[in-house]
This record gives C-alpha cells, sequence and structure tokens, in this order.
C-alpha cells in the first residue's frame, strides 16, 4: 500500500462511506425531531443542509476512492472537483444562513467555516498530490474526513440538543 495506491484504501474507503453514511441519518432523525424549531430560526435550515453536506462530502470522497482499477489520475481529478464544489457548495449555504442571535460571534467560523476549508482543501491537495504522484496522496483525506465528521457531528448536535435549550 502506498499513499498513491487507491487499491490498499479500499478499507479506509468503505469505513469513511459507512460512518458518513450513518451519519447523514442521524442528521434526518435530527432534523425531523425538531423541525418545527428549525424552521422557526432563519439560519437553521441552512445550518442542516451544510451539515448534510459535511457528512456527504466524505462519503462521496470515499466511494470515488473504492472504484476498481482507476486511473491515479482519474482520481486526482476527481478529488479536485469534489474537494472545489463541496467546499464552494458549503461557503454559499453559510453566506445565505447567516448567524442566529443566539450564536457566538466566534462559533460560526469555528463550526461551520473553518472545517469545511480545510477539509476541502485536504481534499484538493489529496488529488493534486495524486496527480503529481508526490506530497503525501491519499493521506491527505484522512484529516479531510475526520474533521468533516467531527464538524457534522457538532451541528447534529447543535439541531438535535443545543435549539431545546
Amino acid at each position: 500500500m502506498t499513499a498513491y495506491d487507491a487499491a490498499g484504501w479500499g478499507g479506509f474507503g468503505t469505513t469513511a462511506a459507512t460512518a458518513a453514511a450513518t451519519l447523514t441519518g442521524l442528521l434526518f432523525i435530527a432534523v425531523s425531531i425538531n423541525l418545527r424549531e428549525i424552521l422557526d430560526n432563519a439560519p437553521l435550515p441552512g445550518r442542516a443542509a451544510q451539515t448534510l453536506i459535511f457528512f456527504a462530502f466524505p462519503m462521496i470522497v470515499a466511494l470515488l476512492l473504492v472504484v476498481p482499477a482507476q486511473a491515479r489520475g482519474a482520481l486526482g481529478g476527481e478529488l479536485i472537483a469534489t474537494g472545489v464544489f463541496a467546499w464552494a457548495t458549503a461557503v454559499v449555504i453559510d453566506y445565505r444562513a447567516g448567524r442566529s442571535e443566539y450564536e457566538p460571534a466566534w462559533s460560526r467560523p469555528l463550526t461551520r467555516i473553518v472545517p469545511m476549508a480545510v477539509s476541502g482543501a485536504c481534499v484538493i491537495v489529496a488529488g493534486i498530490s495524486e496527480v503529481a504522484g508526490a506530497g503525501g496522496g491519499l493521506y491527505w483525506l484522512v484529516p479531510a474526513t475526520m474533521l468533516a465528521i467531527l464538524a457534522g457531528l457538532v451541528n447534529t448536535w447543535v439541531l438535535l440538543v443545543e435549539i431545546m435549550r
């Protein structure tokens, strides 16, 4: 197994996709339980959509990773495109959602902007590195996946528990 050979990353891809899919289910439960509260607070529907991106992003990356016999350049290009798309989508959703009056000013960048920027950047670097055959390759997917899932969990906690306070 090397940083540039996706064949050895099947276990990681399968685990990441399974975890992200499971957590997406948790998000839908949180939204369905607190739908009225979420809809009554203007920024929260956007936060729920962004959380969906946080979970879908590592799931899509993981699914790309487990495609059998995929050329290194193709995987690299797919990772770059996925990173750019997810990052841009999350930024647009966050911009439109705005900040809740109950949310501390420091919370928005820390829980919504920085995680997607860093996670997206890591996937883009992984794609560039995969194409170049140098620079760490697929190892960049580990922090990207972990950060996106952790940020999604924080947002899910807010949508499930914190809005009831």
